[in-house]
């Protein structure tokens, strides 16, 4: 009996069975790897521990099929794979008992903006929003690890930029940016009203971590201006 015969719902009819000793082996540490870290696993780390020669790509896939119609999804965040509970299911796990902490109106606002508009300053947050942001709105999308300091704008001041991270993805279940609703699907979850202007569009967002053209990185010079590090000590 063939592997593919042993476990059918792992491999589709198109594929070779996997007889391979070695790429067997590879595929139970790709899952095994993915099932123990706490955080989404990069292919980069999946592909420097699996054996020469194979590909993290075409284990994944399967690996992703396989669990697709199960009580856990392998889904992809960014360039990273977790294991989640399946959408369908998420009612069975929930705590009723559990705190959640809502954000405010304010930093529901600065979120979408930044990750609809990203990279984007303090200052153009506030020209879109019509109102001055509050340092707070911004900090607990910090805190929270859905936001971050992406870089300085090549302009008078050299602003920071801000930008959204891969535990936003993660938490809202996207797998890149371009997942993000578009106007249609705003409308029709009563996010956005019927009167909407004609001019109005949503923008779609930039390409994750790359900086863009008029940004510079964040240097540790920056992190100690920031307060993200404590300053060096001269002496």
């Amino acid at each position: 009996m063939t592997r593919q015969e042993d476990d059918p719902g792992l491999f589709t009819a198109e594929e070779a069975p996997l007889d391979d000793l070695r790429q067997r082996e590879a595929l139970r540490i790709v899952e095994a790897l993915i099932f123990a870290s706490a955080a989404p696993v990069s292919e980069t780390f999946l592909a420097e521990r699996l054996p020469k020669g194979v590909e993290p790509g075409p284990i994944l896939s399967q690996l992703q099929r396989h669990y697709a119609p199960r009580g856990v999804n392998l889904v992809r965040v960014d360039d990273h794979w977790a294991f989640r509970t399946a959408a369908d299911l998420s009612f069975a796990i929930r705590k009723d008992d559990m705190e959640v902490k809502k954000l405010s109106r304010a930093a529901l606002e600065v979120l979408a903006i930044i990750a609809y508009h990203q990279p984007v300053t303090r200052a153009e947050i506030e020209d879109i929003r019509g109102v001055q942001t509050s340092k707070g709105s911004i900090d607990v999308l910090l805190e929270a690890g859905w936001v971050r300091f992406r870089g300085r704008r090549r302009t008078p001041g050299r602003p920071v930029t801000f930008g959204t991270t891969r535990d936003f993805l993660d938490h809202f279940g996207l797998e890149e940016l371009r997942d993000l609703p578009g106007l249609e699907e705003l409308k029709g979850a009563g996010l956005l009203s019927g009167r909407i202007p004609p001019n109005f569009h949503v923008p779609m967002p930039g390409d994750g971590d790359a900086l863009s053209a008029d940004e510079d990185p964040i240097t540790q010079l920056d992190l100690e201006e920031l307060g993200l590090l404590a300053p060096r000590d001269e002496g």
